[in-house]
């Protein structure tokens, strides 16, 4: 039994995909420093120094009465809240994650299409009198001798 799992755990798809797994968290992790850290804190301040990760609404007051000035103070306060500003970080976050995967997707769909040739240009031609085939540069048939027009 050990060595039938060793066989499964050890095929190719199983360890690509563990790969792919860990390398999607790591991506992740990426995704989610560049709409923290990069740009949500731009289009907050175009919109008025407004911290889309302090957006929430209490629904319901903690230990400590509101109002709270930040996720973290309503959540330490025990305070239920909905936090819809960390939402529209995690739709964004997804947004680059989803482009990122269709450009990644469209590269490779790229790489395997066949190259598409351009038609070669003929090198022969059928003569009009007697239909056997001769080079396209040919003035005179060969089988017919009829002078044929260039």
């Amino acid at each position: 039994m050990l060595k039938e799992f060793k066989e499964f755990a050890m095929r190719g798809n199983v360890v690509d995909m563990a790969v792919g797994i860990i390398i999607g968290a790591a991506f992740g992790g990426i995704v989610t420093s560049l709409v923290a850290d990069v740009i949500m804190p731009p289009i907050g301040l175009l919109l008025g120094n407004v911290d889309f990760s302090n957006l929430f609404v209490t629904l319901r007051d903690g230990a400590v009465a509101g109002p709270y000035s930040s996720v973290a103070q309503a959540k330490a306060a025990g305070a239920v809240t909905l936090n819809y500003g960390l939402f529209i970080n995690a739709v964004i976050s997804f947004l680059i994650v989803a482009f990122a995967v269709f450009m990644l997707i469209r590269a490779i769909n790229k790489l395997k299409r066949p190259e598409v040739k351009p038609a070669a240009a003929p090198v022969t031609k059928e003569c009009v009198y007697c239909y056997s085939t001769i080079p396209i540069k040919a003035v005179r048939c060969p089988a017919c001798t009829s002078e044929l027009k260039a």
